[in-house]
């Protein structure tokens, strides 16, 4: 096994929802790279990059799914290094 970048696009439950919170909470999981990306009508996206081991990779999406406020997940690409 080796690791593995994983590229996820995390909405939001709503615009009300404080993007800043959830990005902190995602830091916390050890992202490499978080960047905001403008939806429409001041909904704001995350795309987030993680660099794991490839056992671990398969559990991320759940433990982003846990965060309080995110209301969905894709997985936008995963490359094995």
């Amino acid at each position: 096994m080796g690791k593995v970048a994983i590229t996820f696009k995390v909405m939001p439950e709503s615009a009300d929802v404080d993007i800043e919170e959830i990005k902190g909470k995602i830091e916390q999981l050890g992202a490499k790279q978080i960047h905001t990306e403008e939806i429409a009508f001041g909904l704001k996206a995350l795309k987030v990059l993680f660099v794991v081991e490839d056992k671990e990779g398969q559990d991320m999406e759940g433990r982003l799914s846990s965060i309080s406020g995110v209301g969905s997940i894709e997985t936008e690409a995963i490359t094995r290094l």
